[in-house]
Protein backbone atom coordinates (compact mmCIF):
# COMPACT_ATOMS: atom_id res chain seq x y z
CA UNK A 1 0.00 0.00 0.00
CA UNK A 2 1.40 3.37 -1.00
CA UNK A 3 0.95 6.51 1.03
CA UNK A 4 0.31 8.72 -1.98
CA UNK A 5 -1.89 11.77 -1.69
CA UNK A 6 -2.91 14.13 -4.42
CA UNK A 7 -4.94 14.90 -7.50
CA UNK A 8 -4.98 12.93 -10.71
CA UNK A 9 -6.66 13.97 -13.96
CA UNK A 10 -7.78 11.11 -16.19
CA UNK A 11 -9.07 11.34 -19.76
CA UNK A 12 -11.73 8.62 -19.64
CA UNK A 13 -12.21 6.55 -22.77
CA UNK A 14 -15.59 5.67 -24.22
CA UNK A 15 -17.17 2.42 -23.08
CA UNK A 16 -15.74 2.27 -19.56
CA UNK A 17 -17.46 3.42 -16.39
CA UNK A 18 -16.11 5.92 -13.89
CA UNK A 19 -16.02 3.03 -11.42
CA UNK A 20 -13.81 1.07 -13.84
CA UNK A 21 -11.38 3.99 -13.94
CA UNK A 22 -11.20 4.21 -10.15
CA UNK A 23 -10.61 0.45 -9.88
CA UNK A 24 -7.77 0.66 -12.42
CA UNK A 25 -6.14 3.61 -10.64
CA UNK A 26 -6.34 1.75 -7.32
CA UNK A 27 -4.50 -1.18 -8.84
CA UNK A 28 -1.85 0.91 -10.61
CA UNK A 29 -1.05 3.00 -7.53
CA UNK A 30 -1.56 0.18 -5.01
CA UNK A 31 -3.83 2.53 -3.10
CA UNK A 32 -7.29 1.68 -1.78
CA UNK A 33 -8.32 5.28 -1.08
CA UNK A 34 -9.25 6.50 -4.56
CA UNK A 35 -12.37 8.42 -5.54
CA UNK A 36 -13.67 10.66 -8.31
CA UNK A 37 -15.60 13.91 -8.59
CA UNK A 38 -18.54 13.71 -10.97
CA UNK A 39 -19.56 10.51 -12.73
CA UNK A 40 -19.30 10.22 -16.50
CA UNK A 41 -21.65 7.83 -18.30
CA UNK A 42 -19.94 4.94 -20.15
CA UNK A 43 -20.60 6.55 -23.55
CA UNK A 44 -19.03 9.84 -22.43
CA UNK A 45 -15.33 10.64 -22.62
CA UNK A 46 -13.10 13.24 -21.08
CA UNK A 47 -12.07 14.67 -17.78
CA UNK A 48 -12.44 12.66 -14.61
CA UNK A 49 -10.99 14.35 -11.51
CA UNK A 50 -9.51 11.72 -9.19
CA UNK A 51 -8.51 12.07 -5.55
CA UNK A 52 -5.91 9.68 -4.13
CA UNK A 53 -5.12 8.86 -0.50
CA UNK A 54 -6.05 11.46 2.08
CA UNK A 55 -6.84 13.86 -0.76
CA UNK A 56 -10.11 12.00 -1.36
CA UNK A 57 -11.37 14.19 1.49
CA UNK A 58 -10.90 17.19 -0.80
CA UNK A 59 -12.98 15.83 -3.68
CA UNK A 60 -16.00 17.89 -2.72
CA UNK A 61 -14.20 21.01 -3.94
CA UNK A 62 -13.93 19.50 -7.42
CA UNK A 63 -17.46 18.08 -7.29
CA UNK A 64 -18.87 21.56 -6.75
CA UNK A 65 -17.15 23.14 -9.75
CA UNK A 66 -18.91 24.16 -12.96
CA UNK A 67 -18.33 21.82 -15.90
CA UNK A 68 -17.74 22.43 -19.62
CA UNK A 69 -18.93 19.80 -22.10
CA UNK A 70 -18.82 19.43 -25.85
CA UNK A 71 -20.61 16.84 -27.95
CA UNK A 72 -23.24 16.15 -30.59
CA UNK A 73 -27.03 15.94 -30.64
CA UNK A 74 -29.17 14.18 -33.24
CA UNK A 75 -32.56 15.73 -33.89
CA UNK A 76 -35.58 13.77 -35.09
CA UNK A 77 -35.03 10.68 -32.91
CA UNK A 78 -35.79 10.11 -29.20
CA UNK A 79 -34.43 7.28 -27.06
CA UNK A 80 -35.56 6.01 -23.67
CA UNK A 81 -32.26 7.08 -22.06
CA UNK A 82 -32.01 10.40 -23.98
CA UNK A 83 -28.67 9.25 -25.40
CA UNK A 84 -27.28 6.86 -28.02
CA UNK A 85 -27.07 3.97 -25.55
CA UNK A 86 -30.86 3.80 -25.28
CA UNK A 87 -33.59 2.24 -27.39
CA UNK A 88 -35.33 4.38 -30.02
CA UNK A 89 -38.85 5.16 -28.79
CA UNK A 90 -40.04 7.83 -31.23
CA UNK A 91 -39.21 9.69 -34.41
CA UNK A 92 -40.28 13.10 -35.70
CA UNK A 93 -39.66 15.39 -38.63
CA UNK A 94 -36.84 17.89 -38.23
CA UNK A 95 -37.80 21.45 -39.25
CA UNK A 96 -35.45 23.55 -41.34
CA UNK A 97 -32.87 24.80 -38.87
CA UNK A 98 -30.24 27.50 -39.08
CA UNK A 99 -27.50 28.58 -36.72
CA UNK A 100 -29.20 31.77 -35.59
CA UNK A 101 -32.51 30.07 -34.87
CA UNK A 102 -31.01 27.18 -32.93
CA UNK A 103 -28.78 29.40 -30.81
CA UNK A 104 -31.56 31.84 -30.05
CA UNK A 105 -33.55 28.97 -28.61
CA UNK A 106 -30.49 27.70 -26.73
CA UNK A 107 -30.14 31.10 -25.03
CA UNK A 108 -33.53 30.56 -23.40
CA UNK A 109 -31.88 27.92 -21.20
CA UNK A 110 -29.25 30.25 -19.76
CA UNK A 111 -29.44 31.00 -16.04
CA UNK A 112 -30.83 29.26 -12.96
CA UNK A 113 -33.66 26.77 -13.36
CA UNK A 114 -35.10 23.49 -12.09
CA UNK A 115 -34.38 20.27 -13.98
CA UNK A 116 -36.07 16.89 -13.62
CA UNK A 117 -33.44 14.10 -13.69
CA UNK A 118 -33.94 11.35 -16.31
CA UNK A 119 -35.11 7.90 -15.30
CA UNK A 120 -31.90 6.39 -16.65
CA UNK A 121 -29.60 7.86 -14.00
CA UNK A 122 -27.74 6.80 -10.87
CA UNK A 123 -30.01 8.75 -8.52
CA UNK A 124 -31.56 6.65 -5.76
CA UNK A 125 -35.29 6.51 -5.14
CA UNK A 126 -36.57 4.31 -2.32
CA UNK A 127 -33.16 2.70 -2.00
CA UNK A 128 -32.93 1.75 -5.68
CA UNK A 129 -31.07 3.37 -8.57
CA UNK A 130 -33.40 4.98 -11.09
CA UNK A 131 -31.69 3.18 -13.99
CA UNK A 132 -32.45 -0.16 -12.28
CA UNK A 133 -36.12 0.77 -12.03
CA UNK A 134 -36.10 1.95 -15.65
CA UNK A 135 -34.81 -1.45 -16.79
CA UNK A 136 -37.85 -3.00 -15.09
CA UNK A 137 -40.14 -0.67 -17.00
CA UNK A 138 -40.94 1.30 -13.85
CA UNK A 139 -41.14 5.08 -13.96
CA UNK A 140 -41.33 7.09 -10.73
CA UNK A 141 -41.71 10.77 -9.92
CA UNK A 142 -38.41 12.63 -9.65
CA UNK A 143 -37.90 15.80 -7.68
CA UNK A 144 -36.71 18.74 -9.81
CA UNK A 145 -33.20 19.88 -8.94
CA UNK A 146 -31.73 23.38 -9.17
CA UNK A 147 -29.15 23.81 -11.95
CA UNK A 148 -27.54 26.70 -13.77
CA UNK A 149 -26.52 27.01 -17.42
CA UNK A 150 -23.73 29.52 -17.98
CA UNK A 151 -23.16 29.07 -21.71
CA UNK A 152 -24.94 27.06 -24.43
CA UNK A 153 -24.14 27.17 -28.14
CA UNK A 154 -24.50 24.89 -31.18
CA UNK A 155 -22.98 24.65 -34.65
CA UNK A 156 -24.29 22.68 -37.66
CA UNK A 157 -22.54 19.65 -39.16
CA UNK A 158 -22.64 18.20 -42.67
CA UNK A 159 -25.67 16.19 -41.59
CA UNK A 160 -28.68 18.56 -41.20
CA UNK A 161 -30.14 16.61 -38.28
CA UNK A 162 -26.88 16.53 -36.29
CA UNK A 163 -25.43 19.53 -34.45
CA UNK A 164 -22.31 19.96 -32.36
CA UNK A 165 -22.71 21.76 -29.05
CA UNK A 166 -20.77 23.33 -26.21
CA UNK A 167 -22.39 23.87 -22.81
CA UNK A 168 -21.10 25.06 -19.45
CA UNK A 169 -23.23 24.05 -16.49
CA UNK A 170 -23.38 23.73 -12.74
CA UNK A 171 -22.66 20.34 -11.14
CA UNK A 172 -25.56 17.90 -11.21
CA UNK A 173 -26.85 19.08 -14.60
CA UNK A 174 -27.93 16.39 -17.05
CA UNK A 175 -26.75 17.57 -20.48
CA UNK A 176 -28.91 14.99 -22.28
CA UNK A 177 -32.00 16.51 -20.65
CA UNK A 178 -30.95 19.97 -21.85
CA UNK A 179 -30.61 18.65 -25.38
CA UNK A 180 -33.96 16.83 -25.33
CA UNK A 181 -35.62 20.00 -24.01
CA UNK A 182 -33.92 22.06 -26.73
CA UNK A 183 -35.20 19.68 -29.40
CA UNK A 184 -38.73 20.01 -28.04
CA UNK A 185 -38.55 23.81 -28.21
CA UNK A 186 -37.35 23.49 -31.81
CA UNK A 187 -40.44 21.45 -32.63
CA UNK A 188 -38.85 18.00 -32.88
CA UNK A 189 -37.19 15.26 -30.83
CA UNK A 190 -33.52 14.70 -30.05
CA UNK A 191 -30.95 12.67 -28.18
CA UNK A 192 -27.29 12.91 -27.22
CA UNK A 193 -24.92 10.99 -29.49
CA UNK A 194 -21.53 12.12 -28.13
CA UNK A 195 -20.38 13.82 -24.94
CA UNK A 196 -16.97 14.93 -23.73
CA UNK A 197 -16.15 16.72 -20.47
CA UNK A 198 -13.54 19.30 -21.35
CA UNK A 199 -13.17 21.22 -18.12
CA UNK A 200 -14.14 21.06 -14.44
CA UNK A 201 -13.39 24.28 -12.61
CA UNK A 202 -9.72 25.06 -13.22
CA UNK A 203 -8.95 21.50 -14.34
CA UNK A 204 -8.73 20.88 -18.09
CA UNK A 205 -8.71 17.63 -20.04
CA UNK A 206 -5.61 18.90 -21.87
CA UNK A 207 -3.66 18.14 -18.67
CA UNK A 208 -5.26 14.70 -18.19
CA UNK A 209 -3.69 11.28 -18.74
CA UNK A 210 -5.22 8.26 -20.37
CA UNK A 211 -5.11 5.11 -18.27
CA UNK A 212 -2.55 3.69 -20.69
CA UNK A 213 -0.28 6.71 -20.31
CA UNK A 214 -0.71 6.62 -16.53
CA UNK A 215 0.48 3.01 -16.48
CA UNK A 216 3.53 3.91 -18.59
CA UNK A 217 4.55 6.77 -16.28
CA UNK A 218 4.13 4.66 -13.16
CA UNK A 219 6.24 1.92 -14.76
CA UNK A 220 8.98 4.51 -15.32
CA UNK A 221 8.79 5.58 -11.69
CA UNK A 222 7.61 9.09 -12.54
CA UNK A 223 5.40 11.11 -10.25
CA UNK A 224 1.84 11.26 -11.55
CA UNK A 225 -0.07 13.05 -8.79
CA UNK A 226 -0.53 16.79 -8.50
CA UNK A 227 -0.25 18.25 -5.01
CA UNK A 228 -3.38 18.17 -2.82
CA UNK A 229 -3.52 21.96 -2.90
CA UNK A 230 -4.64 21.67 -6.54
CA UNK A 231 -8.08 20.81 -5.15
CA UNK A 232 -8.37 24.04 -3.17
CA UNK A 233 -6.95 26.55 -5.63
CA UNK A 234 -10.28 28.37 -5.52
CA UNK A 235 -9.98 29.07 -1.80
CA UNK A 236 -8.21 32.00 -0.17
CA UNK A 237 -4.97 30.65 1.29
CA UNK A 238 -2.93 31.74 4.31
CA UNK A 239 0.40 30.62 5.76
CA UNK A 240 0.59 29.54 9.40
CA UNK A 241 3.51 29.29 11.80
CA UNK A 242 4.73 25.92 13.07
CA UNK A 243 2.97 26.60 16.38
CA UNK A 244 -0.31 27.37 14.63
CA UNK A 245 0.05 24.28 12.42
CA UNK A 246 0.43 22.14 15.53
CA UNK A 247 -2.73 23.65 17.00
CA UNK A 248 -4.62 22.94 13.77
CA UNK A 249 -3.46 19.31 13.81
CA UNK A 250 -4.72 19.06 17.40
CA UNK A 251 -8.14 20.27 16.25
CA UNK A 252 -7.90 23.65 17.98
CA UNK A 253 -9.59 26.76 16.64
CA UNK A 254 -7.60 29.79 15.58
CA UNK A 255 -8.24 33.51 15.75
CA UNK A 256 -7.13 34.96 12.43
CA UNK A 257 -8.01 38.05 10.41
CA UNK A 258 -8.96 37.01 6.87
CA UNK A 259 -9.97 39.65 4.30
CA UNK A 260 -13.47 39.39 2.89
CA UNK A 261 -16.33 37.20 4.03
CA UNK A 262 -14.74 33.83 3.28
CA UNK A 263 -16.48 30.76 4.74
CA UNK A 264 -13.57 28.37 4.20
CA UNK A 265 -9.84 28.95 3.71
CA UNK A 266 -6.85 26.79 2.81
CA UNK A 267 -3.82 26.89 5.10
CA UNK A 268 -0.17 26.10 4.38
CA UNK A 269 2.96 25.76 6.46
CA UNK A 270 5.98 27.99 5.94
CA UNK A 271 7.46 25.49 3.45
CA UNK A 272 4.37 25.85 1.25
CA UNK A 273 2.89 22.43 2.10
CA UNK A 274 -0.90 22.23 2.13
CA UNK A 275 -2.09 21.46 5.63
CA UNK A 276 -5.81 21.93 6.08
CA UNK A 277 -9.08 23.58 5.25
CA UNK A 278 -10.47 25.78 8.01
CA UNK A 279 -14.11 26.81 8.31
CA UNK A 280 -15.32 30.03 9.89
CA UNK A 281 -17.01 29.56 13.27
CA UNK A 282 -18.14 32.98 14.49
CA UNK A 283 -14.89 34.87 15.16
CA UNK A 284 -12.66 31.78 15.01
CA UNK A 285 -11.46 29.33 12.34
CA UNK A 286 -12.22 25.66 12.97
CA UNK A 287 -10.20 22.81 11.35
CA UNK A 288 -12.54 21.15 8.86
CA UNK A 289 -10.18 18.93 6.83
CA UNK A 290 -6.64 18.19 8.02
CA UNK A 291 -4.30 16.09 5.89
CA UNK A 292 -1.60 13.81 7.23
CA UNK A 293 1.58 15.85 7.27
CA UNK A 294 3.94 12.89 7.38
CA UNK A 295 4.55 12.81 3.66
CA UNK A 296 6.09 15.35 1.31
CA UNK A 297 3.44 14.49 -1.28
CA UNK A 298 1.00 16.71 0.64
CA UNK A 299 2.62 19.83 -0.78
Amino acid sequence: MTKSSGLLLIDKAQGVTSHDVVARVRKLLNERAVGHAGTLDPMATGLLVIGVGTSTRLLRFATGERKLYTGRVKFGVATDSLDADGEVIARADVPALNTQMVNEVAQVFLGSQMQIPPMVSAIRKGGQRLHALARQGIEVDREPRPIEVFDYSLTPTAEPSEWDFSVEVSPGTYVRVLLADLAEKLGTLGHLTALRRVRSGTHDVAQALTLERLAELIEKGERVLAAPKAFTSGLVGITLSDEEILRVRMGQRLAREVPGDEYEIAVYNEAGDFVAVLRRSKDLWKPEIVLDGAHGSDR
